[in-house]
């Protein structure tokens, strides 16, 4: 199976840094954010090839750099980014999938030790096609408080809400189907992969979530972000085996 890693986002959530690096390279203890996702794929046996889509004709040249001596560096194949949306990128290395049944899709900005075998079972158990990681709960990165009739009865620091929706993680399980309705839209100038494919396919019920239960999750979008939550950075690196 193929890992495909999204890495070629503007990185607007992580200015002014991200003016002189991709967020792809955002530092976590002395290495970039994406080493970890890219070892973390790699520990798992099934999956024999990553695949990179960055702007590596700019700042994205620097993950290609970063990888060139890296002792993994022949599981990876680097993709310049088509510059045609989320679901363009895929249909831009379609020769790439044409033998696969299905694959991964790892947006950068996610870091999480995702149990992929487990989500994989279950995306083959369900028989969708798409499987999606999600998560139900959340811990607050400000402190709430119990009101009532206008009197603060209690506070609660930073607690983990239920969430009234389940939350979309960025990271996929996609077949073959996906790549077909891609191409049925191939003449858009681009084709955002949240919108204009998986919608329409939750309509008929073909799209599984995969709950990644207590399992920690972050959003990497920026050093700041990051830093601010170090701690939990730092559990889910030690969670990834690192």
């Amino acid at each position: 199976m193929k890992a495909i890693i999204l890495a070629g986002g503007k990185g607007t959530r992580g200015k002014p840094y991200t003016e002189y690096f991709p967020k792809a390279m955002t530092p976590i203890n002395e290495k970039p954010l994406i080493e970890y996702i890219v070892r973390y794929l790699n520990s798992f046996s099934f999956i024999n090839e990553i695949i990179i889509i960055s702007n590596f004709e700019g700042l994205g040249g620097q993950i290609k750099n970063y990888f060139q001596n890296s002792i993994i560096s022949k599981k990876i194949s680097f993709v310049q980014d088509s510059q045609s949306g989320t679901g363009g990128d895929l249909l831009h290395i379609g020769k790439k999938l044409d033998r696969e049944t299905e694959f991964i899709l790892w947006f950068v900005d996610n870091l999480c030790a995702i149990d992929l075998k487990k989500m994989h079972e279950y995306f083959i158990e369900t028989k969708s096609r798409a499987c999606i990681a999600t998560r139900t709960k959340r811990k607050e990165e400000t402190g709430f408080a119990i009101v009532e009739n206008g009197i603060i009865k209690e506070f609660k620091e930073k607690p983990v809400m239920k969430l009234p929706m389940s939350e979309c993680l960025g990271i996929y399980i996609l077949g073959q189907d996906v790549i077909k309705m891609i191409k049925a839209k191939s003449k858009l100038k681009e084709i955002n992969l949240s919108f204009d494919i998986l919608q329409e396919m939750s309509r008929s019920g073909r799209i599984s979530a995969f709950d990644i239960g207590h399992t920690q999750w972050i959003d990497a979008q920026s050093p700041m972000a990051l830093e601010r939550n170090q701690l939990e950075v730092k559990k889910i690196i030690k969670q990834m085996g690192f």
